[in-house]
């Protein structure tokens, strides 16, 4: 039957043709800020816990080791210290570390931050990201997107949304595509805080990433492990070790 050879070809040609289109527009679908931000505020305010402590280490790195040995002792790339991160919601967060030779803390609360102790900036600029992100919840979830509507205005971000990747994982991604533009992302799957990149007044490109959702130690709503680097290189790492989410944090903390 060779008259039926070419109209077989041109029909499996246009079922492919059909396949790869339709493969195309679903890839290309990517959900509006809004709808992103939205998702994102539900999943912040169905947080069940209002009290949480992560006990763990701080790791610094590259320029952030050389002032951390000053303070605490130590050498070589990585120095490395207890940490404590506490979380108080909505809006109140608390990061501490502590050697033999010096203690220090920064504490976020409503917006307004203060240290104690000796001071490390890295410290600063890590929680002045953490606690709007996952501290913010509220009783309605116009309120908590509105919180978070005002926190990436202030980093910068655009509305403007695509994707991209952390490790394994897609998230959606706010802000200009470009290398060097304020972007905030958000995970796919789960549409919880991924990731903060911005640069500071004195042309320093800082990157946030809030990793490991999930574990055992945390549950769905925290990271594990948060990491910053500073000009692409790793400058600090809190790795959570215990948690407790039961007592009660007193509020002279905070």
């Amino acid at each position: 039957m060779p008259e039926l050879r070419p109209i077989r070809r041109r029909a499996v040609l246009a079922f492919a043709l059909l396949a790869l289109f339709a493969a195309a527009g679903a890839g290309a679908y990517i959900l509006p800020a809004s709808s992103i931000l939205r998702r994102l505020s539900e999943a912040r305010n169905d947080v069940q816990v209002s009290n949480l402590r992560i006990d763990g280490t701080l790791t610094f790195a590259s320029s952030a080791a050389r002032q951390a040995a000053t303070l605490f002792g130590g050498g070589g790339s990585e120095v490395q210290v207890d940490g404590v991160l506490m979380l108080k919601l909505p809006s109140r967060c608390r990061l501490e570390v502590s050697t033999d030779a010096a203690r220090g803390a920064v504490v976020w609360s409503h917006g307004k931050q203060r240290a104690e102790g000796v001071r490390l900036d890295e410290l600063a600029i890590a929680l002045a990201q953490i606690c709007p992100l996952l501290a913010t919840r509220s009783n309605s979830e116009a309120s908590t997107r509105a919180a978070l509507e005002h926190y990436i205005s202030a980093m910068n971000v655009q509305a403007k949304t695509s994707l991209g990747r952390l490790g394994r994982q897609i998230a959606f991604v706010l802000g200009q595509p470009a290398e060097g533009e304020p972007q905030f992302w958000i995970y796919k799957d789960n549409f919880l805080p991924a990731r903060v990149r911005w640069t500071d007044a004195d042309k320093r490109r800082w990157d946030l990433r809030l990793l490991d959702y999930g574990s055992p130690l945390t549950g769905e709503a925290f990271p594990r492990v948060i990491e910053l680097y500073r000009d692409k290189e790793l400058s600090l790492r809190f790795s959570g070790l215990k948690s407790d989410s039961k007592t009660a944090l007193a509020e002279k903390l905070f």
